[in-house]
């Protein structure tokens, strides 16, 4: 059944979606992406939907180019989740345990009182490296520095979530979904204006698309502010987990909880890969890699769980797969539509806030996961589905 082609594309554009199901302004976004002169080809995935700068469950292959719009300005936003000991049985408390894990990981705008220490969680390998490379990064961002120190290891909010599931075997998983935070945002609004006052981009048919191209000073400079961005968001992942892992620890201490192999992923970032025998710089933006074997999380929306998943390296799909739910209605939209009521029925049995600051994120608002996971057999084979039993959002 899938992929279907786009019609009325300059370059190949292969969905695992029909037309009919995405919304116009979607499919008009996935056109012009592929108009652009340095694009090989778009892939997209079910859980597509309109996007800022590109259509999000997108992957662009380009030639030796990469739209900064496209990857967006939550630069290596993607998500963790790893096993523990504890089955189902096992869980009370669920109340306290989530007000402990709102103690040790700021959300929302907040930030850490003082930088985290990385070595008690076991995580300061390659941290200096890391935070000298700061000075390189964009002059204007230079004064952000404590900032981002103090934001390392905190959620920030929209979609962002830090959840306690339950599998189908009865074991109990902790999951969770985050980016690059302010400065991830900040360098990224600053290549993209930079992008639009380049020549070669003068011509194209959404100045949203600018592209910066191999070999010249303004690419470099992008890519390496990216790969870093990049990093920061991987590893402040992994500090919200040592983090959750404490307080999850600390709640069931009379268990000795231990934990499996963690996941973390991207799923807005840039990669270069070999794309039909060509070297190409790979945007996901709202996608996950799926290469043979490579084990991720697709989450749904507040409430309906996520799916732990193994690639299954399809070459069609550049090797890539959905990176959740997707939306179905915008936030304003949503908000618009359901009510503080329709949020507390849509999330009964689930310990979480239930406030009209997280209406936009309703379960009803996203498209529904079962379905999205149901059109991309060919891409990952489910290994659980992890039903939610406690949400916390920013």
């Amino acid at each position: 059944m899938f992929p279907v082609e786009l019609r009325g594309t300059a370059r190949q554009v292969h969905m695992w979606a029909h037309e009919h199901e995405v919304e116009p302004a979607a499919l008009q976004q996935l056109r012009n992406i592929a108009s652009l002169g340095w694009v090989h080809g778009v892939r997209v995935m079910p859980d597509v939907h309109l996007g800022k700068g590109a259509t999000v469950g997108s992957v662009i292959a380009m030639k030796q180019a990469v739209s900064p719009s496209a990857v967006g300005v939550d630069i290596g936003c993607g998500v963790s989740a790893v096993r523990t000991s504890l089955m189902e049985s096992d869980l009370d408390g669920l109340h306290a345990l989530r007000l402990a894990v709102e103690a040790a990981i700021p959300v929302g705008f907040n930030s850490h009182s003082r930088e985290v220490n990385l070595k008690r969680l076991g995580l300061e390998k390659g941290a200096q490296a890391f935070w000298a490379g700061f000075k390189d990064l964009h002059p204007g961002v230079q004064n952000l520095e404590s900032r981002a120190h103090a934001q390392m290891g905190t959620l920030g909010g929209g979609n962002h979530f830090i959840e306690v599931c339950v599998d189908e075997t009865g074991s109990v998983w902790l999951t969770l979904h985050s980016g690059s935070r302010n400065i991830g945002k900040s360098l990224a609004e600053r290549h993209i204006e930079i992008a639009k006052t380049l020549s070669h981009n003068q011509g194209i048919v959404d100045r949203d698309l600018a592209v910066f191209l191999a070999g010249t000073p303004e690419m470099d400079a992008y890519r390496r502010d990216l790969w870093w961005a990049q990093d920061f968001a991987a590893r402040s992942r992994s500090v919200m987990m040592a983090l959750f892992k404490e307080a999850f620890s600390k709640h069931f201490a009379s268990a000795g909880v231990t934990y499996g192999e963690e996941i973390n992923v991207h799923h807005n970032y840039v990669s270069e890969e070999t794309i039909e025998g060509e070297t190409m710089l790979v945007t996901r933006k709202g996608a996950i890699r799926a290469g043979k074997g490579d084990l991720a999380l697709i989450p749904g929306s507040m409430g309906t769980g996520s799916y732990v998943v193994r690639g299954r390296g399809n070459d069609a799909s550049f090797q890539s797969a959905s990176h959740g739910a997707g939306r179905r209605l915008s936030r304003s939209a949503a908000k618009r539509e359901y009510t503080v009521d329709d949020l507390i029925a849509q999330t009964a049995g689930i310990e979480s806030r239930k406030d009209d600051a997280i209406v936009d994120e309703i379960p009803a608002a996203y498209k529904d996961i079962h379905s999205v996971i149901d059109a991309q057999s060919d891409l990952v084979d489910v290994v659980q589905h992890l039903r939610t039993v406690l949400c916390v959002k920013g």
